[in-house]
């Protein structure tokens, strides 16, 4: 566990999001599992690219500009067209990792992702701020 990572204690109300930079710094293997998440159609918007594009993203909420990376950005497309009844029969971290993808990895508490996944916050929040992160799915800094 990072020293950074210690000295937060979340609670019910504290914002998480997929600290994507820090998925890529401590698991190699975070592109194949990103990709295989693709449908057929991004996978093809994929295959053009050399893989370290960034791109123009604009927050749906803030609209506010973000440069993405290019795999980043097609997954959040690709979970904002599927909606909300996706996420249904996977494991909790699927679900909330799905979640954050639909919503353009708006930041969300354990209150939010409960109610938006019609699961148990303190569930949500035992498994998040744990020992153990879930890929890449972290308290905002």
């Amino acid at each position: 566990m990072d020293a950074k990572r210690s000295l937060i204690k979340p609670t019910l109300d504290t914002p998480f999001h997929i600290d994507f930079s820090w998925w890529r710094e401590n698991d190699r293997e975070w592109k194949v599992y990103l990709r295989g998440l693709l449908g057929p159609d991004q996978e093809e918007k994929l295959a053009n690219l050399t893989g370290d594009e960034l791109v123009d993203w604009v927050d749906p909420q803030t609209a506010e500009v973000k440069q993405v990376d290019a795999l980043q950005y097609l997954l959040m497309n690709h979970f904002a067209q599927l909606g909300e009844g996706e996420s249904e029969g996977t494991s909790l971290v699927e679900a909330i990792f799905r979640a954050f993808l639909r919503t353009g990895n708006s930041p969300m508490s354990s209150t939010q992702l409960g109610e938006k996944l019609g699961r148990q916050p303190q569930t949500i929040l035992r498994t998040l701020a744990g020992a153990r992160v879930y890929r890449g799915i972290r308290p905002i800094e």
